[in-house]
């Protein structure tokens, strides 16, 4: 069955071009050499008008399998050859009208040969980077489609558990069913918010930026412009599930201190800290805190009906963090002691 592979691909099989100078000069003199002995081997079967005939070939196979500077070292061995022993006068470097334009003849045959031949590796090995380019392109967009996939997945599921979690939150009377459907859709447009600050390839690299813009965005929307949002951002996930995951859990915290604890208060202070917790590298450890009314006595978090807690809890266990809470430290935030509430999460990164 015949190959329908081009044969200077063969050739290129034998390429010298990513040798170093030693083999690849070395071809120019073996071929120059041998060129000579076939030219001198068929000398007495033809005529003298054919100088040139076996060097021609030796050049052209020089260029193409170790480069243009070898080719034109063969090419100059080969002319002087040619020239000494098969141009009259014979044995000699005798110039004359007709051995110029024979040499004349020649060096443009040749020059000609190797121009082509250097152009078309030139072009082969462009070609070549683009292909490699190309593949690496697909292979990343492949992986990345993969990893849409997958993230799209991740967030179906969370919407799937969030709905869940709104549905039992449901009463019994229709008022209760739409307020449970506009939490919702609060909580999923929340979402899209995080989302597009994540994702946004102008908004860059800084999560603390990210959480910033989250609560301006929050703060607006709650129509709380007294209330102040104090961000310090030392460390991040590095997994953008992990950082999805952590940036819901800030917003709901943010969310339930927006709604119980200034009551009756035109403004406030809340605290969001992350950074790595000292001598133990890869944890991480997060708080929100809050100079607002405090938890009320009694206050059991397992408890507790609010959807919101739940959230936080079940955002915890995604992040395998270790999740506790209590009043807020007076010393920390300048509130009177035992008032505002504080969250806190230890957690790998």
């Amino acid at each position: 069955m015949g190959s329908d592979r081009p044969v200077w691909q063969w050739f290129a099989r034998f390429s010298l071009l990513r040798r170093g100078p030693v083999p690849r000069y070395g071809m120019a003199v073996l071929s120059a050499g041998t060129a000579l002995l076939l030219r001198l081997a068929v000398d007495g079967t033809m005529s003298s008008g054919f100088p040139f005939l076996t060097f021609f070939p030796a050049v052209i196979l020089t260029t193409f399998i170790a480069g243009r500077g070898p080719g034109v070292a063969a090419g100059v061995l080969s002319g002087l050859a040619a020239w000494y022993f098969f141009i009259p006068p014979y044995e000699s470097f005798g110039l004359n009208a007709s051995v110029e334009l024979a040499l004349a003849f020649y060096a443009v045959v040749v020059a000609v040969d190797i121009a082509l031949i250097h152009g078309m590796q030139t072009t082969l090995a462009r070609l070549q980077e683009e292909r490699g380019r190309t593949a690496s392109l697909l292979e990343v967009q492949t992986t990345m489609f993969h990893e849409l996939q997958h993230r799209v997945a991740n967030n179906m599921q969370f919407v799937s558990a969030v709905l869940d979690l709104q549905k039992r939150s449901v009463g019994h009377t229709r008022e209760g069913a739409l307020a449970a459907l506009e939490e919702a859709g609060r909580r999923l447009d929340t979402m899209a918010r995080v989302h597009r600050r994540l994702h946004d390839p102008r908004s860059g690299d800084d999560f603390g930026s990210h959480i910033e813009g989250l609560c301006r965005d929050m703060m607006s929307a709650a129509g709380a412009p007294g209330i102040d949002c104090r961000v310090t951002v030392r460390a991040a996930p590095q997994s953008p599930e992990r950082l999805l995951a952590l940036a819901m859990l800030i917003v709901e915290a943010l969310t339930n201190s927006l709604k119980h604890a200034f009551a009756g208060r035109e403004g406030g202070t809340i605290t969001v800290e992350l950074h790595e917790v000292p001598d133990q590298p890869g944890q991480l450890h997060l708080l929100v805190m809050d100079d607002g009314v405090g938890l009320p006595d009694g206050f059991d978090a397992q408890r507790l009906p609010s959807l919101g807690w739940k959230i936080i809890q079940s955002l915890a266990a995604q992040l395998s963090g270790r999740l506790t809470h209590g009043p807020a430290d007076g010393s920390q935030n300048g509130s009177p002691c035992g008032t505002g509430t504080r969250i806190e999460l230890r957690f790998p990164a």
